[in-house]
């Protein structure tokens, strides 16, 4: 089954997807000028990559961004099925992997490393 994670940040998103096996690959991140350009940036690479299931970072902490996240879904109008996953932790886990190697955090490859670990930590609870 194809896997995709996106990890929702208020200015990106980061997204990584699962093909075959357990390989996880983080993709180039989605910058986020409006909800709506968003949401169809995210359907549009949904399909593109035909993706069977989507897996959604959710964060356990703020009761705030889990409405946000919510809200987010609700706007992909999804006809695949999608579950969420705990993401606490995961941004600052993947700043941790690539200290030193990125001199600028706002190209969105934190957050599509985030997005990777999440799918990782789906993929190893089945």
């Amino acid at each position: 089954m194809k896997l995709a994670s996106i990890d929702i940040g208020l200015k990106r998103i980061g997204v990584a997807i699962c093909l075959t096996s357990n390989i996880v690959t983080p993709k180039n991140a989605i910058l986020r000028k409006n909800r709506n350009q968003a949401a169809n940036d995210i359907k549009a690479f949904l399909k593109e990559w035909e993706i069977e299931k989507l897996i959604v970072g959710k964060p356990s902490a703020s009761e705030e961004m889990q409405r946000r996240i919510a809200h987010f879904v609700n706007l992909l109008e999804l006809n695949i099925p999608f579950e969420y996953c705990e993401e606490n932790m995961s941004s600052i886990e993947a700043e941790d992997m690539i200290k030193g190697e990125i001199k600028y955090k706002r190209d969105g490859r934190i957050d599509s490393l985030a997005a990777k670990i999440i799918l990782e930590r789906y993929l190893s609870k089945k």
